[in-house]
């Protein structure tokens, strides 16, 4: 009768690795995913239309949409999405890009955190598009937070 609780439990699958793909974009695409992040929902479809599928789903992300998140995992952006979740506080994503050499994605997410060594590291480091991109999204990410922490509207994301 005790066998039944002594069945051996199924390993789950452990998912296939995906191979990183390159984030090298022009000064211009760094400007509008800004705009995107900004809430242009027309620069955020240019991205899909223009191949550019990848800052339609990190805009998205940034906005906590769930199914966004997966695609950035699956087809080839964890990093961005590491970039993303360190924005978030997620200390283990920071620490998953230092590991691999992304300084200026760590850097970027730890910057939105309101990390000021971080805000000080990208104005020496990086181009001023990027500091212009980690302003737009953490002023998204702020007001995100607010409309967590307010009870009138609570469930509300932007």
């Amino acid at each position: 009768m005790w066998e039944i609780f002594k069945r051996k439990k199924k390993e789950p699958k452990q998912p296939e690795a995906v191979p990183l793909k390159s984030l090298n974009y022009p000064t211009s695409i760094i400007l509008l995913w800004a705009k995107a992040v900004e809430g242009n929902q027309e620069v955020q479809l240019f991205f899909l239309k223009e191949g550019l599928p990848e800052l339609f789903h990190a805009t998205n992300a940034i906005f906590l949409v769930q199914e966004s998140r997966d695609w950035l995992m699956q087809n080839g952006y964890a990093h961005l999405m590491a970039m993303i979740n360190t924005c978030e506080g997620h200390k283990p994503a920071g620490e998953w890009l230092l590991k691999n050499n992304m300084h200026l994605l760590y850097h970027l997410g730890r910057s939105v955190d309101h990390e000021q060594e971080s805000m000080q590291w990208m104005v020496a480091h990086a181009t001023e598009d990027l500091v212009i991109l980690a302003r737009s999204i953490q002023y998204i990410k702020d007001q995100i937070e607010e409309n967590h922490n307010d009870m009138h509207s609570f469930g509300k994301d932007l």
